[in-house]
């Protein structure tokens, strides 16, 4: 796979922070933020099926947005306990 080069500006305080877990873990910055963007990337995919299969069932079952909050919200307190 063909690889590109690109600019990324960090606040100082982030760079800090990418540079002290590059030492650690003997890594580079690169592998660090691929590895990161790969991540986000998945996350992003699976939020995006969650969405759309809620919203499938919801429209299907003639579920409002309300119905929808108030069941989170019942297993979220559920969780807890």
């Amino acid at each position: 796979m063909k690889s590109a080069i690109i600019n990324i500006s960090f606040n100082q305080d982030l760079l800090r922070q990418l540079d002290l877990l590059a030492k650690e873990e003997s890594r580079s910055r690169s592998e660090l933020i691929r590895e990161a963007t790969r991540m986000y990337i998945e996350r992003r995919k699976r939020w995006d099926t969650l969405f759309s299969t809620v919203a499938s069932r919801a429209k299907a079952t003639d579920l409002s947005q309300e119905d929808i909050v108030r069941e989170i919200r019942l297993v979220r307190k559920q969780r807890r306990r």
